[in-house]
């Protein structure tokens, strides 16, 4: 099964979090996280949208980790000064990783995880649009009903599957969109 550490920018976002978690709970994959890439990420939300309150994002964090299970990479914090990458603030990443056996580092910043530094762990870097276009080739049909669950569970306002695909879109996920418009063409949409 395919181990991914998740960046903070994809966990900032609630669409791609919502899918993302709902593909590893669906079991397409296996997701890993760390402390600094919660703080990265709820400190973000919280300078953007300073009319959120705390307590909210906390609530947000322990619901995921409620909701995945076993996410929390630990332990790899020696690693860290070991390592090299363009931004030494990303190097938390690539050890956590590293430590909890990840595959791939999903990100949205590609850039910033390049191929010969990842290399030698073995860990490739990938977007969240590629990962679940990888996750559709493998088995469409587990992902596609893990879409529908997470399109489901929005119910203030529901969505119907076309707005649901829009906002995958907006979020990022273009090429991932355009493959379950062609997967989802003459399905009813229930809902």
């Amino acid at each position: 099964m395919l181990a991914a550490f998740l960046d903070a920018n994809v966990l900032y976002s609630a669409t791609l979090r919502s899918v993302l978690l709902e593909l590893a709970r669906g079991k397409a994959f296996r997701i890993f996280w760390s402390e600094d890439v919660h703080r990265e990420w709820m400190q973000a939300l919280k300078r953007q949208h300073p009319q959120i309150p705390a307590s909210r994002i906390a609530r947000m964090r322990s619901l995921m980790e409620a909701y995945v299970g076993d996410a929390m990479v630990t332990g790899y914090e020696p690693l860290i000064e070991t390592l090299t990458l363009p931004d030494p603030n990303d190097r938390h990443v690539l050890a956590a990783a590293i430590q909890g056996g990840a595959n791939v580092i999903v990100t949205a910043n590609e850039r910033d995880f390049p191929a010969d530094a990842l290399a030698p762990y073995k860990i490739a870097v990938i977007s969240p649009d590629r990962l679940i276009l990888r996750l559709l080739e493998a088995d469409p049909n587990l992902v596609f009903a893990a879409l529908e669950a997470d399109r489901a569970d929005l119910i203030n306002p529901p969505l119907t599957r076309e707005d649901y695909f829009a906002a995958l879109e907006r979020s990022g996920l273009t090429e991932t969109t355009a493959t379950l418009r062609i997967l989802a063409a003459g399905l009813p949409d229930e809902g």
